[in-house]
C-alpha cells in the first residue's frame, strides 16, 4: 500500500509533475513534497535523481515550478524531488512572527533546543526519510543522487552534500548561505535551534564543514549574482571559496554581474546546473 497522497499530478515535458504528502516520521506531522518524473521512470526504468532544497519563504512548488529545472531534467531523463522548507503547523511560540524563523525556514538541519526538537528535523528528513520515501514510491535509482538548492536551500545542499558525500553524488549550489555562523539569517536561526554554543553551529556551516576537512568528490558548482542584495552580509561565497581552496576541494564559483536572488537568475543558468548533475549522475 502506498504511504502517500496525491494532491495533483500534471503532464510535463513528456514526463509528469505531481505534489504529495504523507504523515513524516521525523517531523511527526504532514509533509508534503513534489516530485518530476522523466518518460523513462514512467516506463519503469529507474532514473537518477536531483534533490532541489528551497529558500526562505518556500514551499516544495517554488523550485518546481519557478526555476524551468523540469525542461532540463526531463532532456537528461533525470528526477527532480522537493521537499518542503519546514513542517507546518508545529505550534511552536513564534514560528509564524518572522519570515527566517520557523515556518518556511527550517534551515535543513535537526533542531536540538526545547522548542524547536520536536518536529523541526528536516536534516533527517532530508537525508534520510524523503529519499528512503521516494525511491520506493517511484521509480528512482538511489544509488544515483545530486543534491541542489537556493539560498537557505544552498546552504543545505553544500552541507547535506559535504557531510555525506557517499549519499550526494553530485552538489550544486544558487546563492547559498556560505558561512551561516557569521550570517545574520544563520546566526538567528542556529541560535534558536541549536542553542547559543557556536562550537555545535560547525556541523551545518559549509565553510567550517570545509576547514574542518569535509570534501566531497566531485566539483562543487556555485552561482552567486552580482547585484544580490543579500551577496556581502548573508551570503559572502568568497568565504566558501577560500575555505575550499585551502581544503583542496573543486569549486567552481561563478560570479554573474546584472543578476539578483530571484528566480530570473535561476532560470538563467539552470540549465547548466543540470548538465554540471547529469554529467556526473549519468557516469555511475
Amino acid at each position: 500500500m502506498s504511504r502517500i497522497t496525491t494532491l495533483e499530478e500534471h503532464a510535463s515535458c513528456g514526463g509528469r509533475v505531481g505534489f504529495y504528502s504523507h504523515s513524516s516520521e521525523s517531523l511527526g506531522l504532514e509533509a508534503r513534497f513534489g516530485v518530476f518524473l522523466p518518460e523513462r521512470a514512467l516506463a519503469g526504468e529507474r532514473v537518477p535523481v536531483i534533490h532541489l532544497l528551497a529558500g526562505l519563504t518556500c514551499t516544495q512548488e517554488t523550485f518546481l515550478v519557478k526555476s524551468n529545472a523540469v525542461r532540463f531534467a526531463a532532456h537528461h531523463g533525470i528526477a527532480l524531488v522537493a521537499p518542503d522548507t519546514s513542517p507546518r503547523g508545529a505550534g511552536v511560540a513564534g514560528e509564524d512572527d518572522a519570515y527566517d524563523l520557523g515556518t518556511g525556514a527550517g534551515f535543513y538541519l535537526d533542531a536540538t533546543t526545547p522548542a524547536w526538537r520536536r518536529h523541526y528535523r528536516m536534516g533527517t528528513y532530508v537525508s534520510h526519510e524523503l529519499p528512503e520515501l521516494t525511491q520506493a514510491e517511484f521509480a528512482i535509482d538511489g544509488a544515483r543522487r545530486g543534491i541542489m538548492g537556493h539560498s537557505m536551500g544552498g546552504h543545505g545542499a553544500l552541507v547535506h552534500a559535504l557531510r555525506a558525500p557517499q549519499a550526494w553524488k553530485s552538489v550544486s549550489a544558487f546563492a547559498p548561505i556560505c558561512h551561516p555562523a557569521v550570517a545574520p539569517w544563520g546566526k538567528k536561526a542556529f541560535t534558536a535551534y541549536l542553542g547559543p554554543d557556536r562550537a555545535t553551529w560547525a556541523r551545518h556551516d559549509a565553510t567550517l564543514l570545509l576547514e574542518a576537512g569535509h570534501t566531497h568528490p566531485t566539483e562543487i558548482l556555485v552561482d552567486q549574482g552580482g547585484s544580490d542584495k543579500f551577496l556581502h552580509d548573508q551570503l559572502r561565497p568568497e568565504l566558501l571559496a577560500a575555505a575550499a581552496g585551502a581544503a583542496g576541494q573543486d569549486l567552481r564559483l561563478r560570479v554573474h554581474q546584472r543578476y539578483d536572488h530571484s528566480y530570473w537568475f535561476i532560470q538563467s543558468f539552470i540549465a547548466d546546473h543540470l548538465d554540471h548533475h547529469a554529467t556526473i549522475l549519468n557516469a555511475l
